[in-house]
């Protein structure tokens, strides 16, 4: 018991002496401030850093391990480390320091004091108290919190000091900063603009609305502010507060937004079909292009204030619309429409109705009617510049101007004429109107008329057209039945065509038959002149034949009288032979078995034919006179010629053949010897 008192007794004599001689272990996540109780050297007026040894917060931070600092004069606040999350942003709030200047609302950079980290350092050179423009990017730092306070999206790290004022102003920081998403760099994608709100610097001159481009240029590093997330560089350039021309585009950015806040918009898109005119609001006075008779406004080259000269063609423009606008000007054809509730495409005519007219007969009618133009996208400057917006110019002057004209045109037609010479005054107005609108920089292209339309209250056109409609139809059936009667004729010369091209064939048969018989009478034609011919031959041949036959016979008979000698016995030779041939063949008996005798000589007569026929013959009774011979016809003499010469070859020749055929004999015999 008493040695535990005594061990007790040991351990406090200790911890006396070591609280005594302020032992202090600070571990390694932490820091230690030092703040010091009395000095020799006095305490301090109205700063909170002692930096020359006097009562209060020393600038340097005790790190992690074992100091000594004597309770007696020190007091040691042991503080965490502060860390800035990987992607985030802290932000840094001065408790001593200079004041700023009127025109500043943030303090500027030190760069000396290695992000804050050298409270000595930010002091003696010269920097200022209240927030910071610098920021602290990722990582984890050694502050001295009784100097700094440093924002962070999930804690503030701050020593505090019981000042009601300083808490409250630390939390409406706070608000400000998570208003403005401060706490995580500024992402911009594709098709967004950044447009940059400077808080800090030097105002715009009067009569500036949008501070001009600065320290854009990387090739110079003393100016160059990186897209004003180098805050001193930018005001070291001249930069304003305020709006800013220069844009972000696509890309992070580590910006100070108690320094600059950024709003996303989207960027300007110009379609196929049109031209961007841009109207700058900013930038110097140039030069108007335009030239001395346009007095509209001015036209300047790119960069200086008004209506630049060249239009943006398609595409996308990162373009601050805070510094000026794009008027999208259509290069397609423009079609504006006098008809109540109907709209062309771009809607330039949502406010347009039919023109009112009064004919030349008095008629009351509304004119609808459509104009197609188009804007040359050279010219679309021009058009912008004298008359700012499209809308304006189809309103206030193109409206006007039409309508006027076809108030003309109607006043002196009739209703009649204006609906049957639509087509003529269509031409007519397409022709005349060009040149009204060449005079606005416009090209018309077109002007399409429709039919005249009466007021609800009034049925006179109605029945005026109702006319018209019952005379065309008349003209219309009177077309009709002509077009009818053609069509009957057509029909007919039709069926005669379909019925003679179904006899065609027959036709084509009967023609062919024709044909063949027409080839058949010749071949017959043909072959009757041949068998004439033959026949004639064949007769010549047979009469010349029957000709020499009968001179043979002839020549024969005469040999034959010259044989009996003279004519009369030939003649009885031949009468007694066919006599002979006659009774064989009858049977007739040359003495008849029975005679009848009458008369004085009848008993002593006898009947014989034989007899008879002899006496006959012998006597001149018979009736047949020998002539002599008559001349004879040269033909008959020559054929007889040839016969007897033919007769004496045919001998001379049977001559020499028996004589040749003796001699062959003989020869045979000879050599059988």
């Amino acid at each position: 018991m008493v040695v535990l008192i005594e061990v007790a007794g040991v351990l406090i004599s200790i911890y006396i002496l070591l609280k005594l001689i302020g032992l202090r272990v600070i571990p390694n996540d932490k820091v230690g401030i030092v703040e010091k109780w009395w000095s020799f050297k006095g305490s301090l007026d109205e700063q909170i850093i002692a930096l020359k040894g006097e009562a209060g917060f020393q600038p340097e931070v005790l790190r992690g391990g074992i100091h000594f600092r004597t309770p007696l004069m020190y007091k040691v606040h042991i503080v965490p480390l502060v860390t800035i999350p990987q992607g985030q942003i802290g932000y840094v709030f001065a408790r001593d320091g200079k004041p700023l200047e009127p025109t500043q609302t943030l303090g500027k950079v030190i760069p000396e004091c290695n992000n804050f980290q050298d409270v000595r350092a930010f002091l003696e050179n010269g920097g200022q108290r209240g927030p910071q423009r610098a920021i602290l990017r990722e990582g984890t730092y050694a502050f001295n919190l009784a100097q700094f306070i440093v924002i962070t999206e999930d804690k503030i790290y701050y020593l505090p000091m019981g000042n009601k004022e300083e808490k409250e102003m630390i939390e409406k920081m706070v608000q400000t900063l998570k208003s403005r998403n401060a706490f995580r760099p500024i992402v911009i994608t594709e098709d967004k603009v950044g447009i940059v709100t400077v808080h800090d610097g030097p105002s715009l001159p009067s009569g500036d609305i949008v501070a001009p481009t600065v320290g854009d240029d990387p090739s110079d590093p003393e100016t160059y502010h990186n897209n004003f997330q180098d805050p001193e560089k930018f005001l070291k350039a001249g930069g304003f507060r305020g709006r800013q021309l220069q844009v972000l585009v696509e890309g992070t950015y580590f910006i100070n937004r108690l320094f600059a806040t950024v709003e996303l918009i989207d960027k300007t898109v110009i379609e196929v079909g049109y031209v961007g005119v841009v109207v700058s609001y900013v930038g110097p006075k140039g030069q108007d292009t335009s030239g001395e008779d346009y007095k509209h406004g001015e036209l300047v080259e790119k960069g200086y204030r008004g209506v630049w000269r060249e239009p943006l063609m398609p595409g996308k423009y990162a373009f601050n619309t805070y510094a000026g606008k794009i008027v999208k000007v259509p290069t397609t054809n423009i079609i504006l429409k006098w008809i109540s509730n109907q709209t062309g495409t771009h809607r330039y005519d949502e406010n347009l109705k039919e023109v009112s007219l009064i004919t030349k007969d008095a008629f009351e009618p509304s004119l609808p009617l459509a104009v197609v133009l188009h804007i040359d996208y050279r010219k679309a400057p021009l058009v912008v510049q004298r008359f700012g917006d499209l809308k304006m110019l189809v309103e206030q002057t193109l409206d006007p101007m039409v309508s006027a004209y076809f108030k003309n045109i109607g006043q002196k037609k009739t209703l009649i004429e204006l609906i049957q010479q639509r087509d003529e005054i269509q031409k007519m107005a397409s022709e005349e109107m060009k040149e009204r609108f060449a005079h606005y920089n416009l090209e018309l292209e077109e002007v399409l008329i429709g039919t005249p339309m009466s007021s609800p209250n009034d049925n006179k056109i109605d029945a005026i057209l109702e006319q018209l409609r019952d005379r065309q139809i008349a003209l219309e059936q009177i077309e009709t039945y002509s077009r009818q009667q053609k069509a009957a004729e057509k029909e007919r010369e039709l069926r005669e065509a379909e019925a003679r091209a179904a006899q065609q064939k027959l036709l084509t048969e009967s023609e062919i038959n024709i044909q063949i018989q027409t080839n058949q009478g010749k071949a017959e034609y043909q072959r009757s002149l041949q068998e004439a011919q033959k026949i004639k031959a064949l007769a010549e041949a047979e009469a010349e034949k029957e000709a020499r036959i009968g001179i043979g016979r002839a020549i024969a008979i005469e040999e034959q009288v010259k044989a009996y000698g003279g004519p009369q016995y030939q003649v009885l030779q031949d009468v007694m032979g066919k006599f002979t041939q006659a009774l064989e063949k009858t049977g007739i008996d040359i003495v008849p078995e029975t005679v009848v005798a009458m008369g004085e000589k009848a008993s002593s007569a006898s009947f014989n034919a034989f007899e008879m026929l002899l006496t006959l013959l012998l006597t001149k009774e018979l009736g047949v006179e020998f002539k002599a011979k008559e001349t004879e016809d040269e033909n008959v003499r020559r054929i007889k010629q040839e016969i007897l010469n033919s007769i004496l070859l045919a001998k001379e020749s049977e001559k020499e053949e028996k004589t040749e055929q003796v001699s062959q004999d003989s020869q045979q015999q000879s050599a059988v010897s």
